[in-house]
């Protein structure tokens, strides 16, 4: 029976943003309205989902069940967004659109998009964290699940890889260090969405480990296929600034491989990924999906 991936990308949608909206709902409550608003406006505007439903499907992967993991899946989307709202700043990468719309800072200004962004990130652990109280055996793998998320949001990862991106910028890098960059700025939150949702699920440290490989395979193809796109998609489609990396002065993977070249490394890399999950048998099937949507997605 083949696995319906849009059915299953339409549920799990769904049941991430009703989660994310009565979340802001709460958060509401005590906040200023402007900063509501704006989290509201970048936070709902769409989009993939791609981290959130990562974690939800590892978690079904190793015998959990969404509920399981829906806190933290809503944390890792909130991380996503925020990262998202500062990397369009004008400081940084300076887009105009995002998700198909004009982004924060256009519609906020600069001071209120920064402070969305921090409060985001703030939340977010706060979020990731309130199952705690309900199930006492929960507090061990939500304690190791927030001390990765926290990892692969600061220093060493997201923040230094977008400096190193930035340090980068207007220089041409080898691919070591392009991937290196990569793995630190987009490819370690995916892998944690992953590996969380294992460790939610209950998954055995093998399992784990398979997931983990899983993860980083997944990291790389996506952000390569993202560099592809940068210069084959249109606004329209992609949601955001066609060929602004290659205007900022990046290195990109097309500028190292070329097209054609950077898809078939995508689909290598991801296909070691695939391969990792083979013993996880059909529960893993909507990972596999997803991988396979990751290499030839059109945006």
């Amino acid at each position: 029976m083949t696995f319906d991936l849009d059915a299953y990308l339409d549920s799990r949608r769904q049941l991430v943003d009703q989660a994310l909206a009565q979340r802001l709902e709460t958060i509401a409550q005590s906040t200023p309205e402007t900063l509501v608003s704006s989290m509201r406006y970048s936070l709902l505007a769409g989009g993939k989902r791609l981290r959130p439903i990562l974690c939800l499907a590892a978690c079904e992967a190793v015998g959990g069940t969404p509920e399981d993991a829906i806190d933290v899946a809503c944390a890792l989307e909130m991380i996503h967004t925020y990262s998202l709202i500062h990397d369009d700043l004008p400081s940084m990468d300076n887009d105009d659109f995002r998700r198909g719309r004009p982004t924060s800072h256009k519609v906020y200004g600069e001071a209120v998009a920064i402070l969305t962004g921090d409060a985001l990130l703030t939340e977010s652990f706060r979020v990731a964290l309130e199952s705690r109280h309900r199930d006492p055996r929960r507090a061990a793998p939500l304690a190791d699940t927030v001390f990765e998320m926290a990892s692969a949001a600061g220093a060493a990862g997201m923040v230094g890889g977008q400096v190193i991106d930035i340090e980068a910028t207007g220089k041409r890098i080898d691919l070591p260090h392009l991937e290196r960059l990569h793995h630190g700025k987009t490819g370690e939150l995916l892998l944690v969405s992953v590996r969380a949702g294992g460790r939610l699920g209950g998954a055995q440290p093998a399992e784990l480990d398979r997931l983990s490989r899983y993860g980083r395979s997944l990291g790389l193809a996506f952000q390569i296929i993202d560099d592809v796109l940068d210069v084959t998609a249109d606004l329209a489609t992609l949601g955001k600034d066609p060929g602004s990396d290659r205007e900022a002065g990046k290195t990109t993977f097309v500028d190292l491989l070329g097209i054609e070249a950077a898809r078939t490394r995508a689909r290598e890399v991801m296909a070691s990924g695939i391969a990792a999950l083979e013993p996880l048998g059909e529960r893993a099937e909507a990972l596999r999906a997803l991988a396979r949507f990751t290499v030839e997605r059109d945006r």
